[in-house]
């Protein structure tokens, strides 16, 4: 593998220049997680597609499905789009990938103009792996597949891969407005991680149990203000968050920071919180 394909979420919905104020963010944020694991990489942006070349692709994409914004990353060799260099380069992958007696199928995607469809190259580069694999009796299931290849052909170029590695989605880190999270319990830790999927950068107040933000934002920053109150004031947060659930109802009416206040948990039951705290976790 020699480069990771980057998909961005809900970014791609936005008008074109929202969409290129978003992608500069979303750019900066991963170039922070590569750099808190001293990752040297090249990112890039063309037409809706980030792409990172580095020598460490494993931990590159390991850090960067933890960076909001992302739909998935994937692992890829990039090479030209000429159908014998394609077929190459797949039956290459292919053997590293398919076990004996294990089943494949072929998905192709293109954009622009080519001297062949999506459908051809799943034909050709799915008969390449096929004589590829003989010794090993591979064999060709469109249904439920073992192995997946997946061919994206974006102008002059190719990448091939087998996987998608899933991202959190959502916004990307600091799009939105500034809040601060009261972090005294892991439902506030959860609580803190969904408005940082919504874009906003949050400013934690209380770090007893602010270890798991820190692995969704490299430049988290902790307060040290005496109160919540003056937490909020000290840093001109446009809200808080709180990790309070509907039983806390008396702790949501008494309180009054002078800024809206945000539940995320509120209508969550215990198992959909540790459900969550779960897949935040890791």
């Amino acid at each position: 593998m020699n480069n990771i394909l980057v998909r961005y979420a809900e970014v791609g919905l936005k008008s074109p220049g929202v969409r290129r104020h978003f992608e500069t963010i979303l750019l900066d944020n991963m170039e922070a997680a590569l750099a808190r694991k001293r990752i040297e990489a090249l990112v890039n942006c063309e037409q809706g597609r980030i792409y990172v070349r580095t020598d460490r692709i494993d931990d590159a994409a390991a850090e960067l499905s933890h960076v909001f914004g992302i739909a998935s990353v994937s692992p890829a060799i990039e090479c030209g789009s000429d159908m014998a260099e394609m077929q190459s380069v797949a039956a290459e992958l292919s053997r590293s990938i398919i076990g004996q007696g294990m089943s494949f199928a072929v998905k192709a995607r293109r954009e622009g103009t080519h001297p062949y469809t999506s459908m051809e190259v799943g034909k050709e580069v799915g008969s390449a792996i096929f004589l590829a694999n003989q010794d090993r009796e591979a064999r060709v299931d469109l249904t439920r597949p073992d192995v997946i290849v997946y061919v994206e052909v974006r102008g002059k170029k190719a990448f091939i891969f087998d996987r998608y590695i899933p991202g959190p989605g959502g916004l990307p880190l600091g799009s939105q407005g500034k809040v601060v999270a009261s972090v005294r319990s892991e439902r506030d830790a959860l609580a803190a991680w969904m408005l940082m999927k919504r874009g906003c950068k949050v400013l934690v107040w209380g770090d007893e149990h602010a270890d798991v933000l820190h692995i969704w934002d490299p430049r988290l920053k902790v307060l040290s203000s005496g109160s919540m109150q003056a937490a909020v004031h000290d840093a001109r947060a446009l809200g808080a968050v709180f990790g309070y659930r509907l039983e806390d109802i008396e702790a949501i009416r008494s309180t009054d920071l002078g800024v809206p206040a945000f539940y995320p948990l509120v209508g969550m039951t215990e198992a959909e919180v540790r459900e969550r705290l779960s897949g935040i976790s890791h």
